[in-house]
């Protein structure tokens, strides 16, 4: 069977419970036509690019896929249908990663840091020292 990276974005205004109730929704939808869900990663709540649909954030969630096209079809249908899900895209590839995606792993990268990033331990925050007017 075709593997499938599938990405959708939620209205901001649905719960986090709700959006799980979606994937799990959309999971056995792909289950009941002979696919299966590898990987779900829910990327929490980002702010986006620009307004869709008079929403500026959204719960982004990513699924793996290994499901017949007719089952994407199907779940891409009904997700056009759905007023919860903004946008929604699947991209086909060759194998499907079991690591963490870049975006989780970004996450990671970010929680290590201090909370001022890396300059928070120069003098003055990371801004230059100012100059005289004579100089």
């Amino acid at each position: 069977m075709p593997l499938y990276e599938h990405v959708f974005l939620a209205r901001q205004d649905v719960s986090a419970q709700q959006v799980e109730q979606l994937v799990e929704q959309y999971k056995g939808l792909i289950e009941g036509a002979g696919g299966t869900v590898g990987k779900v990663e829910n990327w929490g709540l980002r702010t986006l690019a620009y307004r869709i649909k008079k929403n500026r954030k959204a719960h982004y969630t990513l699924m793996n896929l290994d499901a017949p096209h007719d089952a994407v079809a199907e779940m891409e249908r009904q997700m056009g249908l759905s007023e919860d899900v903004l946008r929604f895209m699947t991209f086909r590839v060759d194998e499907l990663d079991d690591e963490p995606s870049a975006m989780m792993q970004k996450r990671d990268r970010d929680d290590r840091r201090g909370g001022r990033g890396d300059r928070g331990d120069r003098p003055g925050g990371g801004r230059p020292p100012r100059r005289a007017e004579g100089e």
